[in-house]
């Protein structure tokens, strides 16, 4: 079976599996070498370690069940962490308030406070000078290469 395939099958039983729980959601579903898979969820509210685990060893039982009779697969389910990009609009919405930085199609980068985000774009608010002075981005999706949640300490 192709890994697209592969990938389809295993979004199909992944959102099958979160049907249940409408505050989880499914961000992407990666195969690598060696048939190591890595499914990536997150929730409106975050998602737990306990969680994640109850999810692996559900999906597990029906990827080896249906894919890899063998066992000739890893499985790993996690959130997908900072170094990830946000890939969901729903993504966009639970990180309203945190810093951001934005990698545009043209290469430029913008970076700032997430304050909004409408169907079309997001709002990002920068503070720049010696006079902390506020300025205001509004950032069409159509035109965001990547856009990763920055850490502050």
């Amino acid at each position: 079976m192709q890994n697209e395939a592969q990938i389809h099958l295993i979004l199909q039983l992944t959102e099958a599996l979160l049907e249940g729980d409408k505050d989880l959601f499914l961000i992407e579903v990666k195969i690598a070498l060696g048939n190591h898979i890595k499914v990536f969820l997150d929730g409106d509210s975050g998602i737990t370690i306990e969680k994640c685990v109850s999810l692996n060893r559900a999906l597990y039982k029906q990827i080896e069940e249906k894919l890899y009779p063998n066992g000739e697969f890893s499985l790993e389910v996690s959130s997908p962490g900072l170094d990830e990009p946000l890939k969901l609009h729903r993504q966009y919405l639970k990180n309203v308030g945190r810093k951001v930085e934005v990698v545009l199609t043209d290469g430029t980068r913008a970076e700032g406070k997430l304050v909004a985000v409408s169907a079309q774009n997001i709002d990002l608010e920068e503070v720049k000078g010696k006079k902390n002075e506020v300025i205001r981005h509004s950032v069409l999706f159509q035109n965001i290469k990547t856009t990763k949640i920055q850490v502050v300490f």
